[in-house]
């Protein structure tokens, strides 16, 4: 077992969330479902506690009720190996949530996402400094990372 698990509070879809982010990622499962019994204090048979693991790394849920929401002082960071694995998680995180800006989105239970290409990271850290303050400029007018016009804007 991992010695530091992130621990994520929702209202009342944590079973629903953890199933739904376990289909986006290869190696990732529903460990445990823990469900109130009848002493509560949710409806007896709902999920309390989630256990899922996304690509291989474990995360709990909990349906702590409405008190809690999530912000971006946290997000989960993604990255992603192509334009295409950035495009299909952007478009399925961002059902039902919103896009931000550089690379960042909320999806639909307001949990902060980065999906970010290691291409950005590259072009960031490039050896000439106007091509990497150019990769810079481009990628703070996205909201979506696009890798080629990252690599247009850095030459």
């Amino acid at each position: 077992m991992q010695k530091i698990t992130t621990y994520l509070w929702f209202d009342n879809q944590a079973e629903e969330a953890a199933t739904f982010y376990t289909s986006l990622f290869a190696d990732s499962r529903i460990l445990d479902v823990q469900r109130y019994g009848e002493a509560g204090p949710g409806p007896a048979g709902t999920a309390m506690m989630v256990s899922f693991e996304l690509a291989g790394q474990r995360f709990l849920a909990l349906n702590g009720g409405p008190e809690f929401k999530f912000n971006e002082a946290i997000s989960l960071y993604v990255d992603c190996q192509s334009q295409e694995e950035v495009d299909e998680l952007w478009a399925k995180l961002t059902e039902g949530g919103e896009e931000s800006r550089c690379g960042w989105l909320k999806d639909r239970w307001g949990l902060s996402w980065q999906i970010i290409p290691g291409r950005l990271h590259e072009l960031l850290q490039h050896p000439d400094p106007a091509k990497a303050q150019q990769a810079m400029m481009a990628m703070l007018g996205m909201q979506k990372i696009d890798i080629k016009a990252l690599e247009e804007a850095a030459g």
